[in-house]
């Protein structure tokens, strides 16, 4: 049986083998697009340093006012625990709560980008659902990924006046 990347631990996760044949795997944001976000964002602080000084925890130390986020893009060990993007998140919500700006980075397929730059879309977060079988009508055991509802709502048409 294949398991998703998700349930792998980190020495076997994709992001953290290699990247094929050449098994480069540490990947930095490119200069020129930190720099336009930077110019933008004013950032002064790296959760996510690269080289990592020693006992650095970008996930448990205080982050600074404009942060800018490339974490892992696969699952670490953490405090004797696996964790992933989640935990990220969890962690940039929390700062964002205390008045600082995040910009965390992160790859998503490009469908869910553009539902979202859609003139009035809205997310709803509508947990593991159990899909029901189709032979029997039972519910499964979920996916263990929480699913998204994109709602588009009909965007208002400007009536044409007679000139």
């Amino acid at each position: 049986m294949i398991q998703h990347q998700n349930q792998l631990q980190p020495r076997a996760n994709k992001f953290h083998v290699g990247n094929g044949e050449d098994g480069k795997h540490y990947w930095l944001t490119p200069p020129d697009l930190y720099a336009a976000l930077d110019a933008e964002f004013y950032f002064d602080f790296d959760p996510c340093p690269h080289p990592l000084p020693p006992e650095f925890d970008g996930l448990t130390c205080e982050w600074g006012r404009s942060n800018y986020v490339n974490p892992p893009f696969g699952s670490i060990i953490h405090q004797g625990k696996k964790k992933g993007p989640t935990a990220w998140v969890r962690k940039a919500i929390v700062e964002q709560a205390k008045g600082k700006l995040v910009v965390l980075v992160y790859p998503v397929d490009k469908w869910v980008l553009m539902l979202l730059s859609a003139i009035g879309t809205k997310v709803r977060n509508l947990g593991d659902v159990r899909w029901h079988s189709i032979e029997d009508g039972q519910p499964g055991k979920g996916t263990g990924r929480h699913i998204a509802a994109f709602i588009l709502e009909p965007c208002e048409r400007k009536e044409r006046r007679p000139s």
